[in-house]
């Protein structure tokens, strides 16, 4: 069923929805956070962001098979998920891939970023195999960090 209901949406452009009219499932308590950055830190660039999960799996995107696995999405510099312009139909929608939403679709849990003096905004947000994201259950908040 999940691989049916994948390439139906992949050949129609829209994000999958399964019979149940949910979303992928995931299990209830896992936790997406930050490992080794926190909200207020001052950090030099360039910067590696680690990424953690618990209750869950990383698995790349595209990984129809298994049950209970995403991959990361880190946003960087916009409003938190769920707010802007987009935000009515944000959660239910294949991410963006660029410079301000950075996909980790091979499995990564971490990034090393050149970014330059200033204050950046963060927030990772988990993605399911079609980068639809899971919910607002599989996010962080969004901190912010000062690079000297």
């Amino acid at each position: 069923m999940k691989r049916t209901t994948f390439i139906a949406a992949l050949f129609l452009g829209a994000s999958p929805v399964f019979a149940d009219g949910h979303k992928t499932p995931y299990p209830e308590g896992a936790e997406v956070y930050f490992i080794n950055v926190s909200d207020g830190d001052t950090v030099s660039s360039p910067v590696t962001i680690r990424f953690g999960l618990s209750g869950m799996g990383v698995a790349p995107a595209g990984a129809i098979d298994f049950d209970n696995v995403g991959h990361h999405h880190l946003l960087l510099n916009r409003p938190p998920m769920g707010e802007g312009e987009n935000a009515a139909t944000e959660w239910d929608e294949t991410l963006p891939n660029d410079e301000n939403h950075r996909h980790f679709g091979g499995g990564q849990t971490e990034v090393t970023l050149d970014l330059p003096a200033g204050e950046h905004t963060l927030q990772m947000v988990l993605a399911d195999y079609a980068h639809v994201p899971f919910g607002p259950d599989l996010t962080t908040a969004r901190i912010t960090i000062t690079v000297e």
